[in-house]
């Protein structure tokens, strides 16, 4: 009977894989394909065409500015014309910029794209993010975040490395000609999906959100291993001496992330994503303290592997938690806070560590890192209590 009772459980939940979410994989993989091969494709360009490595910097700088500033700006626009129409000009303002740069090398126009192209993409990360939430099941919306951060992983971890080949084997121009036709040809994709609900509950802003603690409580220990993540894309290579054990850890770190991503979703939609947040915090720290013996391939391989399933299920769990807690017309707020505490995090953690190890050197570096992100514990504690005393409230 028990078993019986299972089964008919599991084949009465709503189906994961719905037509409107395929459409919106094509702008998802657009996006991501327009920002991931021209990620690290402008710095080389700009610092070649005679700008020299301020240029480069500035250009990233330039870049990331935008994005976060956009990511604060989005759910005002999405609030007042929808997602669909914002998603679209999001889409446009990634792709289209690019192509100046096959023109011109001009300082000037470098930053200016940038500038524009990061707008763009904070756009399609805030309102697609937001568009994508409302079309998974709230039943299953664990497990679909972990789908999405795969449809868009992939493109990502290809992009990075494909833009700088193709640069130096087919030339830049065509990088940007394919980097802007990405974005541009899924805006064709935009008038097939649905508009969000307008009936879902109030309009959560962005200030309600950050007054908010059931949102910025996930949101600061989600940052926190966030910071980790900067540190490690941009300073192992620096901080550990064989090659070998560098390109293992940044091949399986990745790779944990994604699979602590799909854990977490297929956990947190049964048991509740608010118990993987702290295991999450405590599995990323300890990994980084790991990352801390510096001489040793194992322990390398091992701390990325440790901290990437738990920032993979940081990823999933607090972002699954935060979209709980609002109604539909809040995902916008939502999604753009989340995304600011990510992107803000891995830039503050690069900046913040390479100062640090200036002077204490990578082995205290890392640790101190380790302990910094455990000063995370105070909000996820606190967050673990209200989430029981909320839930014994509605009982």
């Amino acid at each position: 009977m028990a078993n019986s009772q299972s089964r008919e459980s599991a084949s009465a939940r709503p189906p994961l894989m719905t037509r409107a979410l395929l459409v919106r994989f094509v702008s998802l993989l657009g996006g991501s394909i327009g920002f991931n091969l021209l990620l690290s494709t402008v710095p080389l360009y700009a610092q070649e065409s005679g700008g020299g490595e301020h240029a480069a910097g500035l250009a990233t700088g330039a870049l990331m500015l935008a994005t976060v500033v956009g990511e604060f700006l989005t759910p005002t626009l999405t609030a007042r014309y929808g997602y669909r129409p914002v998603l679209a000009a999001g889409l446009g303002m990634l792709g289209a910029p690019a192509l100046v740069l096959a023109l011109t090398g001009s300082m000037a126009a470098v930053v200016a794209v940038c500038l524009l192209r990061g707008l763009g993409f904070a756009i399609t990360l805030v309102a697609g993010g937001a568009l994508t939430a409302s079309l998974i099941p709230a039943e299953r919306r664990g497990e679909g975040l972990a789908l999405v951060g795969l449809v868009s992983g992939v493109p990502a971890v290809l992009g990075l490395p494909l833009g700088v080949w193709l640069a130096q084997h087919i030339g830049y121009g065509w990088v940007f000609v394919i980097g802007a036709a990405g974005p541009l040809v899924a805006v064709a994709s935009v008038p097939a999906l649905p508009e969000r609900d307008r009936t879902g509950g109030a309009t959560v802003g962005i200030r309600q959100g950050l007054r908010s603690g059931g949102l910025l409580r996930p949101a600061v220990v989600f940052a926190s291993t966030a910071l980790g993540a900067g540190i490690i894309v941009t300073f192992l290579p620096l901080a550990v001496p064989s090659a070998g054990a560098v390109a293992v850890a940044l091949f399986v770190q990745p790779g944990a992330a994604t699979l602590g991503r799909w854990l977490a979703g297929r956990y947190g939609d049964r048991r509740g994503a608010a118990r993987l947040v702290l295991p999450a915090l405590l599995a990323s720290a300890g990994g980084v303290l790991l990352l801390a013996w510096t001489g040793s391939a194992v322990a390398v391989v091992a701390g990325a592997a440790v901290f990437g399933l738990g920032f993979g299920v940081a990823q999933n769990a607090t972002l699954a938690l935060m979209y709980e807690r609002v109604p539909a017309a809040g995902f916008g707020t939502v999604t753009a806070l989340w995304n600011v505490a990510y992107d803000g995090a891995m830039g503050v953690g690069a900046s913040a560590f390479g100062a640090v190890a200036g002077g204490t050197g990578y082995r205290w570096a890392f640790a101190l890192t380790a302990g910094v992100m455990l000063g995370a514990l105070a909000p996820a504690l606190s967050d673990r209590r209200w989430d029981r005393e909320r839930a014994v409230a509605v009982e």
